[in-house]
């Protein structure tokens, strides 16, 4: 046999897009099942090891969660910045209608978590769980469905996800910060400033900018912000040229290596099956958050923007394709997850929540592809 014959399904599964879900969706599994084998305790323990320096000694959980993840988010701020400086978003009468959808995307499923958990403070504090889309994921599986999704709906899904992530993260910056320490946040600003003249003076050596960088991550982590917003705030201090290589560099190792070690981190769930926990407010929320209140809040917004002609719908689709990319965006996994994670510190909370994200997220994968895959039947102009 050929190398080749394993080398190019793995890289037409790369360039597809469909490689980073499916590595999600192992990683999940493989997390689970470790998690409730017998190395349970070692596997968990592991995650909650401590490692680091005198100066800033954290578990592997965190390092994960506070450290890579920002480099996640520096990818995102990239994306975002792109699409505003030359993408979609950079036209107004194209921003307009994923503008409205990502807003009904959050407001809606927000609202349906506020309903079943009114009664529970503690539950409230997780209202922001359902309003996130998982970008890699929503794309992988929609990618699935081959010249069954027009173009021009992919195109969407992206500009609305990307949206979508910029609402977590200001939602993650405005309502899930602790008690800030204002000296911390002024040197983060500084180190902030620095980036913002090194751009204006057209510094083009990407170490130049790593130094202040790391000092900005640092700093805002000791600030009582969540650190992964040092990733976005640096990436818009990233030249254009600089910044494209650097999305196209950071994509492989973010989406095949930090988004699985992630999934792996953060599902190692033991599974109790107590019917009082599991049937509750918090579950009904987020799940039928993510499935029911996403769908609805996009297609909403998404009609009053057509209806009142701000925005006109994308080319060679209709409101049957809306709806499917509706469902798709409810997959919420990573981001739903990550905000699961600043949400609650109670463990069997934690995991009940993230055991919901799982369901709603699978139940939104599968009806989105099922209502996009029968509408794909027909031959689309591309």
């Amino acid at each position: 046999m050929k190398v080749s014959h394993i080398t190019d399904p793995i890289k037409d599964l790369s360039e597809s897009g469909k490689l980073a879900g499916l590595l999600l969706i192992l990683s999940t599994v493989l997390s689970i099942s470790l998690a409730n084998s017998g190395r349970a305790g070692s596997y968990l323990g592991l995650w909650h090891m401590e490692v680091g320096f005198d100066f800033l000694n954290e578990s592997v959980l965190h390092w994960i969660n506070d450290g890579l993840m920002a480099i996640f988010f520096f990818l995102i701020g990239i994306e975002i910045k792109r699409e505003l400086q030359e993408g979609e978003l950079a036209v107004k009468e194209k921003a307009i209608l994923p503008v409205l959808a990502a807003l009904g995307g959050m407001i809606f499923p927000a609202i349906i978590f506020f309903l079943f958990n009114t009664g529970s403070a503690e539950h409230l504090n997780g209202w922001a769980i359902p309003t996130a889309t998982d970008i890699a994921f929503s794309l992988g599986i929609l990618s699935l469905l081959g010249k069954r999704a027009p173009l021009s709906l992919k195109i969407f899904l992206t500009a609305l996800a990307i949206i979508d992530d910029l609402g977590a993260i200001i939602i993650i910056a405005t309502f899930y910060t602790s008690q800030l320490h204002f000296w911390m946040l002024g040197i983060a600003v500084l180190f902030a400033m620095a980036m913002f003249a090194l751009n204006r003076f057209k510094v083009k050596y990407l170490f130049f900018y790593l130094i202040p960088a790391l000092g900005l991550w640092y700093f805002i982590l000791k600030s009582g912000v969540h650190p992964t917003i040092a990733g976005v705030v640096a990436a818009m201090f990233i030249p254009r040229e600089m910044a494209h290589k650097l999305e196209l560099s950071l994509h492989r190792p973010v989406n095949y290596c930090i988004l699985p070690l992630f999934a792996l981190a953060n599902t190692a769930i033991p599974l109790v099956f107590d019917s009082s926990r599991i049937f509750n407010g918090l579950t009904a929320g987020i799940i039928l958050g993510l499935l029911v209140g996403k769908p609805i809040g996009i297609m909403l917004f998404s009609w009053i923007g057509v209806k009142t002609r701000v925005s006109t719908l994308p080319v060679g689709t209709n409101w049957k394709h809306i709806a499917g990319i509706g469902l798709l965006a409810g997959i919420g996994f990573t981001m739903s997850i990550f905000i699961a994670g600043l949400s609650y510190k109670d463990p069997a909370t934690l995991d009940i929540s993230k055991l919901s994200i799982l369901a709603g997220s699978t139940l939104s994968a599968l009806c989105g592809m099922g209502v996009l895959y029968f509408l794909g039947k027909n031959k689309f102009v591309r």
